[in-house]
């Protein structure tokens, strides 16, 4: 496995960002990953590992250790107890893999067309879109032990997901590498149609059941938002969505309606009840809401022409982009005391 030094990190990630790597590798196997581990641990260097660079922002000053690309690749099949349990490596492109379930009429992802990354970082954010989760198809994951660099399998029941979270986000950050995931989908099932913009679509476009036509939509959904990468699609020099939608509990919401009654001019708060009765207010409203429009721009960075939720690179840096975040948290946070969230990773 080749070691490269001072690697330039901002050709890796979709927002075009970063200063250059003290050294990089790319692991395609997990005993590559485990020799680039033990050569960290034996010159006492930080470690990032990294996938498809859609979920991260690195510093313009770089990052001084070792960073290591995950390249293991394969997807195969097995039926079983009425289910076909699909096991993608971590270095698998994620759309390519949905659309590899789709094509075999696979229910169970078709709803994630479209988000860009790999395989191994959609459980640790527990990616999701319009109404369906990844957590809701996974079965089990199978990790690398940073520490004993040992292999074992963790149950989804144990991964401890929540909205944009698991165990790998918080208390196992760093702990673990994850080197496949096994989901669990059902063949000729019926998709699930869950968020009303796409179900509206569904009912005047085509059934319910015909997976590939879902696919489809949700793609098309995607593009129209500038949320697929396109190099012909400036608004696509991005992170996707820069800030998770908060969860309020009934308390709070209620807190927050008579805070919002107060200013004048404000719409009627928009929500979703979560399945743990817990409150989602679209952070993008409450961007909005605090007087950032759309195209809103700080030095060389903006906010997506198309989605609030989406902080651009025009030509900037990673500063630049991190400032407007800091503008729009803090905004936030006066007009309504929520502290918004950050989704990608920043990387001290």
């Amino acid at each position: 496995m080749k070691f490269r030094k001072n690697v330039d990190l901002s050709s890796y990630t979709s927002i075009k960002l970063g200063g250059p790597a003290s050294e990089f590798c790319e692991a395609k196997s997990v005993e590559d990953l485990k020799e680039a581990v033990l050569k960290a641990k034996a010159q006492e260097k930080k470690i990032w590992i990294m996938g498809g660079g859609s979920n991260t922002v690195f510093k313009d000053s770089g990052f001084d250790g070792i960073v290591i690309k995950i390249n293991f690749l394969g997807i195969e099949t097995e039926a079983s107890g009425g289910f076909v349990f699909l096991k993608a490596w971590a270095g698998e492109n994620w759309d390519d893999v949905v659309s590899f379930s789709v094509k075999k009429n696979l229910a169970g992802l078709e709803c994630l067309s479209g988000i860009p990354g790999t395989v191994g970082a959609a459980p640790v954010q527990n990616i999701g879109a319009y109404g369906q989760e990844v957590s809701d198809a996974i079965d089990r994951v199978g990790v690398l032990d940073m520490k004993t660099l040992e292999q074992k399998e963790i149950k989804a029941k144990d991964c401890k997901f929540e909205y944009r979270s698991s165990r790998f986000k918080k208390e196992d950050k760093g702990k673990y590498v994850i080197i496949y995931v096994v989901f669990r989908l059902v063949k000729d099932g019926v998709p699930k149609i869950a968020y009303p913009e796409l179900e509206k679509m569904v009912k005047e476009s085509c059934s319910e059941k015909n997976i590939l036509k879902i696919r489809e939509l949700v793609l098309n959904l995607r593009k129209s938002k500038s949320m697929i990468v396109s190099g012909r699609d400036k608004n696509s020099v991005s992170c996707g969505s820069f800030f998770t939608n908060p969860c309020l509990t009934q308390k709070e919401f209620i807190s927050l309606k008579k805070r919002n009654e107060r200013h004048k001019g404000y719409d009627e708060i928009p929500f979703f009840e979560t399945s743990s009765h817990m409150i989602k207010i679209p952070a993008a409203w409450l961007i909005e809401q605090s007087g950032f429009t759309k195209g809103f721009r700080h030095m060389g960075a903006k906010i997506s022409d198309k989605h609030c939720l989406s902080l651009v690179n025009d030509g900037g840096t990673a500063k630049d982009v991190l400032e407007l975040a800091g503008q729009i948290k803090s905004r936030v946070f006066e007009k309504f005391g929520i502290k918004l969230e950050i989704e990608p990773d920043i990387v001290e």
